[in-house]
Formats: C-alpha cells, sequence, structure tokens
C-alpha cells in the first residue's frame, strides 16, 4: 500500500484544501452519477457486540487457539493486538462449502443478466456506505488485523474506494464488445468481434493482511463482471468477514437481486481445499508460494483456472543523489505500514555506498521514536501496531537471529515487544548488512524489519536485486530520472515505481501482479477485469449478402486441381510483390474456369 499521505501532501499543500478540494470532487462525481444511473436507498447496517466500541470487555486468552473441545464445529476468533476473545465463527465443511457456491451459482445466472447501469448502482451504494462509515470500517479492520486506525484508512478504505471509483468509471468501457479490424483479404467480407461474458462464480482465498479491502477487492470486479464470488477469509480475521458482508448484501437486496451472489467461507486449511475443489469457475489465490503450490494442485483435478499473487521481496532502490529528508517518510512507510504485512512492502533496502552511512543512521533516529502499542486503547495515534499471527512472532525472531549469527549488525529492535505481552507485538527493527547466505535475504519478512544493504556500482546492485525468487513490486529513487529508468529496465519484477512507493496500487488502471515465485495472472486494471470474464470471439457477414461460400473445386468430392487453386489464392493475399499478386490472380481465375468446364 503506498504511502497516501506522503504522496498527496509532500508536494507543499496545505491539507485542509486538498480535503476540501477532493470532498467537491467527490460530490460532482455523486452528481453526474445520479443522472444516469439509478441511486439505491442508503445502506444502514446494524453494529453487533465487538462492533460497537473502541475499548470492550473481553476475555484475554493469552494462546488464541482456533478450536476449543467446549464448541466443537466452530473456529474462534481474537484480537491479535490484546489476545481477547471476539467470539467465534463456523468452521466449514466441504458440505457446507459446495451448498455455499451451489447457492451462488443460482444468483448469478440472474446477476449475469443485469446491466452494466445495475451494477454501477450496487458499487456505488456500497461507495457511499463506505464513506459514510469510515470510523465503523477501521474499528473493525483494526481490532481484527491490529493494524493502527491510519494504517486502516490507508490500505483498507482508500483503495478500495479507488477500486470502487474506477470500477465503477472503467468498468462498461472496458467490459463493452470489442469490434476487431485489421482483417486480411480472405476476411474483408467478415466482422469480427470479442464478447465477455462472466466465467461464473469466483473463488477467492483471501489472506490476513487486510481483511476489508481483501474481501471487496474481489466482490468490486466480480460483481462489475457479472460473476457471483465466493471468498475463503483468513483464519486469523474471520470474525470482521460478516461485518464486511453486510453492507454488500444490503445493496444487492436492494437492487432486487440474491444476496447469495456474494457470500464467504470460514475454516482453516481443510475449508479452503474445499474452495479450490468445488465447482468455482475461477480460483484467485493471495498468499505464500509454498500454499500457492497446493492451490495450482487442488485445482487443476477441475482444471480450474487460478491467478496466484504471492510472496514478494521488493527491492528499494537508493542512489547517492537523493534527497535524505524527502526519502525518510516513504521509506519509513513503506517498511512500517501495517507492521511489514504488505505484499508490495518493502523488504529489501539498497542504498547506494556514498549514502548508507547517513542513510543507516537516519533511520535509526526515526525509528527509535516509533510509538507501538494497543491501538484502540489510545486516544492518540499509534505509529506500529500488531503482527496478525502469533506465529509470525517466531517467524521474524528466526530470521534475524540467523542473520545476527552470520554477522549482520542489529541496529535497534531485534524483538519481541513483550512490555506489550500477550499482544503479538514484535519491535521495530533496523538490521543492515544482510548478504546471500541469510535467510532474510531469501525469506519474506512480513513485519516490521527495515533491512538496509550498500551497494558501489549498477552492475553490483542488479545483482543482489535480481538474485531472489520473487519479483512483484519495485521501487527506484534518484534525482536523475534517466538514470532511475535505467535501473528499473533491469529490475525482474511485475511492478515498478520510480520516485515513489506503493503508488501503482492506487492507479487501479494498472495490472497488479508479479514474476517468478510471486506468481502469475494479474487483477486489477483492464487485465485483472477482463481475467474474470471469458472472452468469445465472434463473427458474422460484414455487408448484406457477403456470404463466405466454399469454391465448387473445393466442395465434395472435390476438383484435381483444387490444390493448385488453394496456392494461388494464398499468393493473392501473402505475396509481398505486386506482380506475384497479379499472377496468382490469374492462375485462380484459371483454374475456377477449368473447374467449372471438367465439372
Amino acid at each position: 500500500m503506498s504511502d497516501f499521505g506522503h504522496t498527496m501532501f509532500g508536494m507543499g499543500l496545505d491539507v485542509t484544501h486538498v480535503a476540501g478540494a477532493v470532498a467537491a470532487l467527490i460530490a460532482m462525481w455523486f452528481m453526474f452519477l445520479r443522472k444516469t444511473d439509478k441511486v439505491l436507498p442508503q445502506i444502514t447496517i446494524e453494529l453487533k457486540g465487538h462492533e460497537k466500541k473502541d475499548v470492550i470487555d473481553a476475555k484475554v486468552v493469552p494462546d488464541m487457539p482456533f478450536v476449543i473441545p467446549s464448541e466443537p464445529g466452530r473456529m474462534q476468533c481474537y484480537d491479535p493486538c490484546t489476545a481477547q476473545h471476539l467470539g467465534s465463527v463456523e468452521l466449514m465443511s466441504k458440505a457446507r462449502v459446495d451448498e455455499i457456491v451451489a447457492k451462488a451459482h443460482v444468483a448469478q445466472k440472474q446477476w449475469a443478466k443485469s446491466t452494466f447501469s445495475e451494477r454501477r448502482s450496487v458499487l456505488n451504494a456500497i461507495l457511499d456506505y463506505y464513506i459514510r462509515h469510515t470510523d465503523d470500517v477501521v474499528r473493525v479492520s483494526v481490532r481484527d488485523s491490529g493494524k493502527t486506525r491510519l494504517g486502516a484508512v490507508l490500505g483498507e478504505i482508500t483503495p478500495t474506494l479507488e477500486k470502487l471509483r474506477w470500477t465503477i468509471s472503467a468498468g462498461e468501457d472496458i467490459l463493452k464488445t470489442e469490434y476487431r479490424g485489421n482483417h486480411g483479404l480472405l476476411t474483408l467480407h467478415k466482422s469480427a468481434r470479442v464478447e465477455w461474458h462472466p466465467v461464473g462464480v469466483l473463488g477467492v482465498l483471501a489472506p490476513f493482511n487486510y481483511p476489508c479491502h481483501n474481501i471487496l477487492n474481489h466482490v468490486i470486479s466480480g460483481l462489475m463482471a457479472g460473476d457471483g464470488v465466493v471468498t475463503k477469509v483468513s483464519e486469523h480475521t474471520s470474525w470482521s468477514a460478516d461485518f464486511y458482508l453486510r453492507p454488500i448484501h444490503a445493496a444487492l437486496k436492494s437492487a432486487g437481486y440474491s444476496p447469495d451472489l456474494v457470500s464467504v467461507v470460514t475454516g482453516l486449511g481443510e475449508t479452503g481445499a474445499a474452495l479450490v475443489s468445488s465447482k468455482v469457475n475461477k480460483v484467485i489465490f493471495t498468499g505464500s508460494d509454498r500454499v500457492g503450490k497446493m492451490v495450482m494442485k487442488g485445482a487443476s483435478e477441475n482444471l480450474t483456472p487460478v491467478v496466484l499473487e504471492l510472496g514478494g521481496k521488493d527491492p528499494f532502490i537508493v542512489c547517492k543523489d537523493v534527497d535524505l529528508d524527502w526519502i525518510t517518510p516513504t521509506a519509513l512507510r513503506g517498511v512500517f505500514q501495517n507492521c511489514g504485512q504488505n505484499c508490495i512492502g518493502i523488504e529489501r533496502i539498497f542504498v547506494e555506498e556514498p549514502l548508507f552511512d547517513q542513510f543507516v543512521k537516519r533511520m535509526e533516529a526515526e525509528i527509535m521514536r516509533i510509538r507501538q502499542g494497543v491501538p484502540l486503547a489510545n486516544e492518540k495515534e499509534l505509529d506500529l501496531g500488531a503482527s496478525t499471527m502469533p506465529s509470525q512472532i517466531p517467524h521474524i525472531q528466526r530470521l534475524i537471529d540467523d542473520a545476527v549469527a552470520k554477522g549482520a549488525k542489529l541496529v535497534c529492535g531485534g524483538k519481541r515487544n513483550k512490555a506489550l505481552l500477550p499482544g503479538n507485538f514484535y519491535e521495530p527493527t533496523l538490521i543492515t548488512g544482510i548478504t546471500k547466505d541469510m535467510l532474510i535475504a531469501e525469506e519474506e519478512v512480513f513485519g516490521p524489519v527495515m533491512a538496509v544493504s550498500k551497494w558501489s556500482s549498477e552492475d553490483d546492485l542488479m545483482n543482489k536485486v535480481n538474485d531472489c525468487p520473487y519479483g512483484l513490486g519495485s521501487s527506484v529513487f534518484s534525482a536523475d530520472t534517466k538514470r532511475a529508468e535505467r535501473l528499473m529496465e533491469r529490475v525482474s519484477a511485475g511492478m515498478g515505481n520510480i520516485n515513489d512507493f506503493g503508488i501503482n496500487y492506487l492507479c487501479q488502471s494498472l495490472p497488479f501482479g508479479g514474476v517468478k515465485a510471486s506468481g502469475f495472472g494479474r487483477f486489477a486494471g483492464k487485465e485483472g477485469l477482463q481475467a474474470c470474464c471469458y472472452p468469445k470471439s465472434i463473427t458474422t457477414d460484414a455487408f448484406p449478402g457477403a456470404k463466405t461460400s466454399i469454391p465448387k473445386p473445393w466442395c465434395y468430392p472435390t476438383a484435381d486441381c483444387g490444390s493448385h487453386i488453394a496456392a494461388d489464392l494464398l499468393k493473392m493475399a501473402y505475396a509481398p510483390a505486386m506482380g506475384a499478386r497479379a499472377a496468382a490472380l490469374v492462375g485462380f481465375l484459371k483454374g475456377l474456369a477449368t473447374a467449372k468446364t471438367t465439372a
């Protein structure tokens, strides 16, 4: 997720003025939409239980087990910041998953007949809800995932609103029938077009890091494409899924469509496997490459197509001419946003040697000022929350300990924040001197760790950057734009930002995805929206009476000269020289005449 605040307000613009301008633009946009699309009634949903208050009175369960003997068939949910028990959700069996998918198919048959205007009306109603209920969305997202309030606004709500805006604005143009030209001589009489038809029901396996956006992301695309969507939410953030689902269901019912069109399934790995092997028409998975291979294998049983957005080890390249005051907030946000739990987060910082020492010193000073704590228990804004998964703490520690044992320098942090037990808090960490033999050079940290290395030449830099199994996102910073472009050209990654970080995801017209072990397929952009459909190629006659007729010599039984006539026709269509084409035309006509007289 981009440092949105840095991008908007780092240009000397007054925050109040920018906010006022944005509000005015949104209002104007809504006024325009109300003239063209039906406006559904405003969505209102009733908050339940621990969704209502920032501070709650709930039992603390330090080990946070998913399954307990007293509640068979249920999965337990916890606040990662406090280990407070939030409730439980159904531990869904394969039969239950199949039932939900079957209902989605029934609902999708009707939704596939909806107009683009109807689809936009539903998406507009959802957008309107999120604008009016930002505080509720923030509270629920923070409680279930451990991120800060600002982290929820930047990472959950901002990309969701932009995804809605872009899809509403561009979706119909991207999915409308497309007429293709550039026909050859043999098909001049034909009209050719591509129609985009919904695939049916999307099966989405969503990760834990952004529980709100990771549900809405594919629901938005799926609804615009005419699909149903069934999402297996992470077992670590299942408590909030019902909250995110209710506005979607309200919008669908208001538009006269079944809420069965969009559903979530909850459970552990077996539930996810059941969704992959069900009768969904496409699987979209975001997670580790290890699990991604399992998803591919499971989907292959039904030849279900898959999109895999897997791990990242994104490089952040800093040239010696960069303004340190300018780049510091971006580097910090890129590493510590959402406690480092970002698929396109900064995992590896490479600083050109003349600037290295100064950069590390500056980062150390800034990291020591980061305030970590329980966001909902503090009236003041905090900088860093908790890791969502309890298992992430020992994973981070293993990488840090291995690096230090092999010669890396631990500048600050490097251990669990025991002052905040039993929450899943790891101290903001700065480590330098990373070498190829260290685990942290290869494995995704997904935690609040800034790992900094130095480089001396561009070849040295690219050897380090590309000697990695992953290739998701990347950033290059230099005052020399041509140099930055040259370096970016050599980075092996699916996405890149020059003199920025993560902003590509707010440019929803761009496809999102990686190369190598970071997966394949794309979501976002026209590529991602069209991937929710299957293309149907259709031809019709371009002119009245211009029908394709099989020449008599080619009709069964074929004439002896049939192949010679066909060869002359090919020369007429494809020979590079006009003289050869003219000679072929003469031969073609003679062949037809000969065939006619001998028939």
